[in-house]
């Protein structure tokens, strides 16, 4: 039972992050190192009757151990159409991963012009403007900026 404790403390804290930008169509993906330093954009996933399991395999194969989900407030911090979707979503997600055995922590952050940045970022890289246009890459650099704002947000909170 001591090697077990000694096993688990040894890696505590060692899972990832999942960013999450909601959308209506397509979900962006974005995953941290397991220091939490540093945010990697992944494939954006369709919005669709797989969508809950699909995370779930992200979870698992990440070991993930805290999903951010980008929270949609207007430039006044009141919420949006989208919002309501955004929280029945967020408990969804919980809901199945602890159906599924797992507690893991699901947080809010604020996602304000993420989707703008994410354009503008793709813009200065100086991809072709076809390459840009794609949505699936702006969503998922979304998905990538809100985590990255999150652990930034929390550098020795930790």
């Amino acid at each position: 039972m001591k090697d077990i404790v000694l096993f688990q403390l040894q890696f505590k804290n060692k899972g990832k992050y999942l960013g999450i930008d909601y959308g209506k169509k397509r979900i962006g993906i974005a995953i941290s190192d397991e220091n939490k330093i540093i945010s990697f954009p992944r494939d954006y996933i369709l919005n669709e009757k797989r969508t809950l399991d699909i995370i779930y395999n992200i979870v698992c194969i990440e070991n993930v151990e805290r999903i951010i989900i980008g929270y949609p407030l207007t430039l006044q911090s009141e919420k949006t159409d989208v919002t309501e979707e955004v929280e029945k979503f967020r408990d969804k997600i919980d809901l199945l991963l602890k159906n599924r055995g797992l507690n893991i922590k699901i947080d809010y952050y604020d996602e304000r012009l993420t989707s703008s940045i994410a354009q503008h970022n793709l813009f200065e890289t100086g991809k072709k403007k076809e390459k840009r246009k794609e949505k699936g890459l702006i969503d998922s650099l979304a998905a990538q900026i809100i985590l990255q704002d999150y652990l930034d947000s929390r550098k020795g909170n930790n």
